[in-house]
């Protein structure tokens, strides 16, 4: 829920739709960041004025999961199996949902994504093993 009319990090959820077919919902996911990437377009204009553009070039992120079972790593095995085998590897969506502060929702959905394990976790004692995967996605549409 909302805090003070602010949105927090518990406001909001994340759902995998899989290249593979299958809806995966990750463990505990305890960080998403997401960020759109654009190409600066500089225009020179006889006036001696410059102006800019900024284009769309899709978006990117990563999210950080507390490992409680083997789900993320079935996952990225079952892609590379795919790989090796000569399976056409499909993109992905990430459906991005947020409790807004005045009680309404906002939906986002990143099309056209492609996931990467960057980090399959360390493991030490006494301590969670954290797993990191980053995301690159064409673009980023409001559903509701």
């Amino acid at each position: 829920m909302p805090m003070n009319g602010f949105s927090v990090g518990r406001d909001v959820s994340i759902d995998l739709f899989g290249s593979l077919g299958a809806v995966e919902r990750f463990n505990l996911i305890t960080q998403f960041e997401k960020k759109q990437n654009t190409t600066r377009v500089t225009i020179k204009g006889l006036d001696g004025k410059n102006r800019y553009l900024e284009l769309p070039e899709g978006w990117e992120g990563s999210m950080s999961i507390t490992r409680g079972d083997r789900r993320v790593d079935d996952y990225f095995a079952a892609l590379e199996d795919a790989y090796y085998d000569g399976g056409d590897i499909q993109e992905a969506s990430i459906t991005e949902t947020i409790t807004e502060p005045g009680g309404g929702v906002s939906q986002w959905r990143y099309e056209g994504v492609m996931l990467k394990l960057d980090d399959a976790g360390t493991a030490k004692g006494d301590a969670e093993i954290t797993q990191k995967i980053s995301f690159c996605a064409t673009r980023r549409r409001r559903v509701i």
